[in-house]
């Protein structure tokens, strides 16, 4: 397996992968907002990332969020990610995330974001990001306020970074938001 940046040859198989991975209920909706990402301007620069063996078997994508008043500060998201149902728990997922923290790390990226399961993502060094005053765009209910998570990758402003994060506009949309039996 070998982790590559995606290339346009790939989007169909990312989109095939996605709906795939979440299953009939979520797949369609995550598989549309990755091709919204991919076509949404406000998503540039974007971060692509497929695990290839002999076809596209995990992708995540990372796009970028601003703080207000923090005009500065490079921040990222990750969302989503996805692994092929017959390869899950092969570390496949997990090579993607660090291999891609590693690439944000480099550009001089110094937050990333992640809304996800907290026992998966701590691994990687997130943490829950509403404890430290980083909003998510949309409310998180209470029961899951620990998946909000960041990671500081790089230098950060003397200042306290606070406020509500506000991401790429296909993603800045409150069915994105919350649990799909909470809309």
């Amino acid at each position: 397996m070998r982790i590559r940046t995606s290339q346009a040859g790939d989007r169909q198989a990312i989109a095939a992968l996605h709906a795939q991975a979440f299953g009939p209920e979520e797949g369609p909706e995550i598989a549309s907002l990755v091709d919204d990402l991919f076509a949404d301007p406000t998503a540039r620069p974007l971060l692509s990332l497929v695990a290839d063996e002999h076809g596209v078997i995990g992708h995540v994508l990372f796009t970028p969020v601003r703080l207000p008043g923090h005009p500065d500060v490079p921040m990222q998201i990750l969302a989503p990610l996805a692994v092929a149902r017959s390869r899950q728990g092969e570390g496949i997922g997990s090579a993607l995330v660090r291999d891609g923290l590693a690439r944000l790390t480099a550009s001089g990226t110094a937050l990333v974001f992640v809304l996800g399961h907290p026992g998966y993502y701590a691994r990687f060094g997130f943490r829950p990001a509403g404890a430290r005053g980083l909003d998510a765009p949309y409310p998180i209910p209470a029961q899951h306020a620990d998946a909000w998570m960041v990671q500081a990758l790089g230098h950060l402003p003397a200042e306290p970074l606070q406020g509500r994060v506000r991401c790429a506009t296909a993603l800045d949309q409150p069915r994105h938001w919350c649990e799909p039996s909470e809309q």
